[in-house]
């Protein structure tokens, strides 16, 4: 795990520039860094930066960027079947000076380009840089991050961007179009138009590549287009359950190497002692667990978490929520993010990376993907019913099911009704909630209407995949990045695996959820490893916390934060977040809207033109700033 950033254009960078960089990719990669220039095509400056996260193999030997073939690597994130692959690379005679997956990746790139990763199980994010020109890469799912910027004089990229800005020697303008959109829709939209938070600024999509030849021209194309309605309709659930065994126990012990030890985030879900269970029971690793422990009941959980530590007999560290400044940390995390923090979930998360790198681990593993791969949410147990229309016995019994487990525990108005997409299989509403409500909240009332890609004929798969791909995983997977990072961290995720999601894409529909309980295949698959107590508990809980718990809005101190003249204001009115300040209580959807705008008023502050405070200085001091945080 590692900081990238580069240019390839016309331009020479300034020594000044590339050591802005280095000082902000610091916790990216504090155990050291390397720079390679080289000249491409005769007129093309090429710079290759790298800071270092030392995971595996770590010594001094295995520093990036990395030269194999007459190219060099610089890579950030793990070839997870690096060993597999080594073992290949040496029998055709590859030679090798490091125990890295650095090198094995180098030396696929060296010999076969691009064709090379079909091979490859992992998270990446590189740059290649040889004679014909750069290479840019991003995994299968998107876990490592990697921004461009194009302008006249060529291409700037980086893992994050204030990578970019350095080296390019200005920030970028603020996307207020993309800022609304958040605002107004949510956490949910902002993968979807390929837009982010900076005009001009993109990111390299999932699964795919950019190229950019001698000359400087462009092109794209994809390593890994995944097959969408592969059903197996003749697969028995009893096959379901051991195929999704089988992989996830592969998936797990892949991820488990490392040369420094690694620590589990631990929920009572399913999800998490999946994972966990596999580790300590299958494959006999000492798991240390750590947990945000919620005090609000609707989303507390520690029963489970006690019921899961106790009998996998885990080391366990159970983290409070703390309220304690959290204007300033939000301030502090948005500047550190360059971008507002997609939900308060993301918020508390921070503060468990905080533990885990007290504790001295530099890996985390989390759970992210499961609830989008074998179904998880609310509206998927209402997709279920609405995917069983052609066997009405099977429905029927679904449908007592969930009205037995699922309607005393639904609070999405649109939801409280089961058959909503049984008679409506477009309905979309329940995704934007409010979304009309919080146009009017801003002064240009913008709006934008719920839009899906069509990746499957089943209404239920289809929203899977549009939340694997666009929705729910992007943003999960930038705030699990961002938040391990800013304490040099990597953060692993064992369900974002390639051959578990083509097993997970096989699976009939109507193995997806039995007796009302969601994850149904998944549950039965670490049946015998993880608490039956936690198998068997159908509640969907998810980390949430109400915006009052940390914000006390009853101080004039806090008010005047919230409510003072500031950049927002040309965006947003002021009188609906008055109104919603004197509130003593917030339904879900005004609570997560009061988020947004505490977040998009910072951002402006921080980055936008108007805004003028003195924490605009961090881009400039982040090298200092980033130390002491």
């Amino acid at each position: 795990m590692c900081g990238i950033a580069g240019y390839f254009g016309t331009r020479t960078l300034s020594p000044d520039a590339l050591s802005k960089c280095f000082e902000r990719m610091s916790r990216r990669g504090p155990d050291g860094h390397g720079l390679v220039h080289r000249l491409v095509g005769g007129e093309r400056n090429a710079y290759l930066l790298h800071s270092r996260l030392r995971i595996i193999d770590l010594d001094d030997r295995a520093n990036q960027p990395f030269a194999r073939g007459g190219g060099h690597l610089s890579y950030n994130g793990e070839l997870y079947n690096y060993l597999e692959l080594r073992a290949r690379l040496i029998q055709d005679g590859a030679p090798f000076s490091t125990e890295s997956d650095t090198e094995v990746l180098a030396s696929i790139l060296a010999t076969q380009g691009v064709d090379g990763l079909a091979a490859c199980e992992g998270m990446w994010a590189f740059a290649w840089l040889d004679d014909n020109g750069l290479l840019l890469c991003r995994d299968r799912f998107g876990e490592k991050p990697l921004y461009l910027f194009e302008d006249d004089s060529g291409v700037y990229f980086g893992s994050e961007p204030k990578f970019i800005f350095a080296l390019l020697g200005r920030r970028l303008p603020v996307n207020t179009d993309h800022l609304q959109r958040y605002l107004v829709n949510g956490y949910k939209a902002l993968y979807k138009t390929g837009a982010t938070f900076f005009a001009g600024l993109r990111e390299v999509h999932a699964g795919a590549f950019v190229r950019f030849d001698r000359r400087g021209q462009r092109a794209e194309g994809r390593y890994w287009s995944p097959r969408f309605d592969a059903t197996d309709e003749t697969m028995s659930f009893d096959d379901a359950v051991e195929a999704t065994r089988d992989a996830l126990i592969e998936s797990v012990r892949i991820r488990l190497r490392a040369d420094v030890p690694i620590a589990f985030c631990l929920s009572g879900g399913v999800d998490s002692n999946a994972l966990i269970s596999i580790a300590k029971r299958r494959l006999g690793y000492q798991v240390h667990g750590f947990t945000i422990m919620n005090t609000d009941e609707r989303y507390e959980e520690r029963d489970m978490v006690e019921t899961a530590v106790a009998e996998l007999d885990l080391r366990h560290t159970a983290i409070p929520v703390e309220r304690k400044d959290f204007l300033p940390n939000l301030r502090k995390l948005i500047q550190y993010h360059d971008s507002p923090v997609c939900t308060i979930t993301y918020y508390a998360q921070w503060q468990l990376m905080a533990a885990v790198a007290q504790a001295g681990y530099k890996v985390s593993v989390s759970g992210t993907g499961a609830d989008e791969l074998f179904s998880g949410y609310f509206d998927h147990q209402n997709f279920y019913l609405q995917a069983l229309a052609d066997n009405p016995a099977l429905q029927m019994q679904a449908r007592e099911n969930w009205n037995r487990v699922v309607a005393p525990i639904v609070r999405n108005p649109y939801l409280q009704d089961p058959d909503c997409f049984v008679k409506n299989p477009s309905l979309r509403d329940h995704i934007y909630l409010d979304a009309d409500v919080f146009s009017g909240f801003l002064r240009s009332g913008w709006s934008e209407p719920f839009s899906e890609q069509a990746y499957s004929r089943i209404p239920l798969r289809n929203r899977m995949n549009n939340e694997l791909f666009h929705e729910s995983v992007p943003p999960i997977l930038h705030e699990d990045d961002l938040n391990a990072m800013y304490y040099s961290i990597e953060n692993r995720s064992p369900f974002l695996d390639r051959r578990l999601f083509e097993v997970c894409q096989s699976i009939p529909t109507r193995h997806l959820i039995r007796d009302a309980r969601a994850k149904a295949v998944l549950r039965e698959a670490v049946r015998g490893l993880a608490p039956d107590a936690v198998i068997d508990n159908p509640r969907k809980v998810g980390f949430n916390v109400p915006i009052f718990d940390y914000l006390d809005v009853t101080d004039p101190k806090v008010r005047a934060q919230i409510l003072d003249d500031g950049p927002i204001f040309d965006h947003v009115r002021r009188e609906p977040i008055a109104e919603l300040v004197a509130q003593p209580d917030l339904p879900n959807s005004q609570s997560k809207f009061l988020f947004y705008f505490l977040n998009a008023r910072m951002f402006l502050e921080e980055f936008g033109e108007a805004g003028a405070s003195a924490a605009r200085m961090f881009l400039e001091e982040f090298g200092e700033a980033g130390a002491s945080a």
